[in-house]
């Protein structure tokens, strides 16, 4: 039996991060509205091209099949569309072969109060207000930054990429740092090291990443052919001798990742462009760089790193 929708990971997704919308909003901020539901309507049958979260969602929503008594994951729509414009969506959802069943469409006004109705984990917006309104209620969520649909033939696995602190953590250590520079931080995550961080705003999604990873765990213990679908990594700026507060909150929290990166300042693309994730989470701006540009950057604006003085 599949597990209700509050036992599952839920991830909410706005149209305009999983599809591209670059034409349909030209038509709307340039004639308005009514020209957008008419655009809309006429191009019903056309469906909309992949949007930068589409190969995230997509082997995310994959994990169902490899689970199918249990159905662990979801992903649900929420639209800022109304449900007459959002026909065209449901129907590229179809085309595209995205399970994706359950949605909210709001009519112009920001979806973001409807995150814990579905007990969502995240949502995923291209709105940065839309994001901003979420996070100031102490929801999840991120703005999915502009990039290509990176091609996602070939293969199953899904690898997430996350920063630590501010996102899988709170900002306490970035506050220290911010206020006494880089010798008190690490005095202070030193002497500090064995007292766990508070939750981040995706400490919740991280977690139940890591319970999926349980369940394969035990699927590896029935078939030792099994291909492992999830793998995750905390790419920190973080270095010695404050890496063991990191490590120190993961065990206390009974999870871990199944890479993780002490950078000490490097550039994290030295190591995203070898991992190459299929999102990266970041709450510095800064951070959310691809030389490449083939890796889809989320920023999380939360905490002091967004804090403008």
């Amino acid at each position: 039996m599949s597990y209700p929708i509050d036992k599952k990971l839920v991830i909410a997704v706005s149209s305009s991060a999983l599809f591209d919308l670059c034409e349909s909003n030209s038509v709307f901020e340039e004639h308005g509205p009514k020209a957008y539901k008419q655009f809309q309507e006429d191009n019903l049958d056309q469906p909309l091209g992949k949007g930068v979260v589409f190969p995230f969602i997509k082997r995310f929503l994959n994990i169902n099949s490899h689970f199918p008594e249990q159905e662990p994951v979801e992903v649900v729509l929420l639209s800022r569309n109304s449900a007459a414009t959002g026909k065209r969506v449901f129907r590229s959802i179809q085309a595209h072969g995205l399970d994706i069943t359950r949605a909210a469409f709001v009519e112009g006004k920001s979806p973001f109060e409807y995150v814990p109705a579905f007990n969502a984990s995240l949502f995923l917006s291209a709105n940065e207000k839309d994001v901003h309104n979420a996070i100031s209620a102490g929801f999840p969520a991120g703005v999915v930054l502009p990039g290509r649909s990176v091609n996602d033939d070939g293969g199953e696995e899904l690898r997430i990429a996350f920063d630590f602190d501010g996102v899988i953590a709170d900002d306490e250590a970035e506050v220290v740092f911010k206020e006494g520079g880089l010798s008190v931080f690490q005095a202070y995550e030193v002497v500090n090291s064995h007292i766990p961080h508070k939750p981040g705003l995706l400490a919740d999604l991280f977690k139940k990443l890591s319970f999926l990873q349980h369940l394969e765990d035990e699927e590896i213990e029935k078939n030792r052919h099994y291909k492992r679908l999830i793998r995750t990594a905390i790419v920190t700026a973080r270095n010695a001798p404050s890496h063991e507060r990191v490590i120190t909150t993961l065990e206390s929290w009974g999870v871990s990742a199944n890479e993780t990166f002490f950078l000490g300042g490097m550039s994290k693309d030295r190591i995203l462009s070898r991992f190459k994730p299929h999102m990266f989470f970041d709450d510095q701006r800064t951070h959310l760089e691809s030389g490449a540009g083939d890796i889809p950057m989320v920023h999380i604006p939360f905490g002091v790193a967004n804090t403008v003085i």
